[in-house]
């Protein structure tokens, strides 16, 4: 179960994450930063998510992609971003 909290913090919106991030917790995700009005300041917090699946690591990739800053974000997710990005560039 993916909990989703927003808060303000230094001119950022932040959804702070916790739990597993699956592909309704990432619909959600998306329904909730396409409804900001300046997407360039958003930033997700990562520092409470236990488990990830796939379509979650390639949606925070493409969402770093267009300038989501990562908050805490636990070291295997960014390698598996990384991994991600470094796969779509060797296609």
């Amino acid at each position: 179960m993916l909990r989703i909290r927003r808060s303000e913090d230094a001119g950022f919106t932040v959804f702070a994450l916790s739990g597993r991030i699956d592909e309704a917790g990432v619909l959600e995700l998306q329904r909730l930063l396409n409804a900001e009005a300046t997407p360039l300041t958003i930033a997700v917090d990562l520092g409470e998510v236990r488990l990830v699946d796939r379509e979650a690591v390639r949606f925070l990739a493409v969402a770093k992609g267009h300038g989501v800053e990562l908050r805490n974000c636990p070291a295997y997710i960014r390698e598996w971003i990384q991994k991600g990005s470094d796969t779509r560039h060797e296609q």
